[in-house]
């Protein structure tokens, strides 16, 4: 497994991996094992809408790519627990039909399921927040001229930026800390002239 870039993602390069990921449950369940630990197939069955056997079969085939591996943390060895091989993943926009084709179902299924985040946080967390935190979260909108080199450039700068406190240990973060999502969305524009590549 490449843990090449800063924040240390999961790299993945195997079509026949991304199109495994861009099924729901199996998005949602990585996405619960990053975000909430190690856990068993019961465990995560209400979190992600499906029963226990159908989650350890997903686990199974994310297994299979990677993706998530067998914990060994675990005290009660009755029920097999499973942990996300990193914090995040990554993928880069393949240069086959056929991998531009699992790149896209994947991009498709992570906006679907991260579209209501905002939402629901404004909803039911936000609400539960005290003024310092309610002022230092937010949004922008903001519409910039750049060259292809240039966008990829200030990726590049944000990832260096944010990577410390990615790869921060937990029990080193300060006395108040707690979770924070950072959605990212990087959506160049088409040219009026630009044709869609087959």
């Amino acid at each position: 497994m490449p843990l090449k870039n800063p924040y240390g993602d999961f790299e993945i390069t195997d079509p026949q991996a991304l199109r495994a990921l861009a099924h729901p449950v199996r998005l949602a369940v990585l996405g619960h094992l990053q975000r909430h630990g190690p856990a068993t197939a019961t465990q995560l069955s209400p979190h992600v809408g499906a029963t226990p056997s159908v989650v350890s079969w997903h686990l199974r085939h994310l297994a299979s790519f990677g993706l998530v591996t067998d914990w060994d943390g675990a005290t009660n060895r009755r029920e097999r627990w499973w942990q996300a091989a990193a914090k995040g993943f990554r993928f880069n926009l393949p240069d086959d039909a056929d991998g531009q084709n699992a790149a896209r179902q994947l991009q498709g299924e992570m906006f679907a399921q991260s579209a209501e985040l905002p939402q629901q946080w404004l909803l039911h967390d936000e609400p539960q927040l005290d003024t310092a935190w309610r002022r230092a979260a937010g949004m922008a909108n903001t519409r910039i001229m750049l060259s292809a080199e240039e966008m990829q450039q200030l990726k590049d700068d944000v990832e260096a930026l944010i990577a410390r406190y990615v790869q921060r240990p937990e029990a080193e973060a300060p006395a108040g800390a707690r979770g924070v999502r950072l959605l990212q969305y990087v959506l160049p524009e088409p040219d009026g002239d630009e044709q869609t590549e087959a």
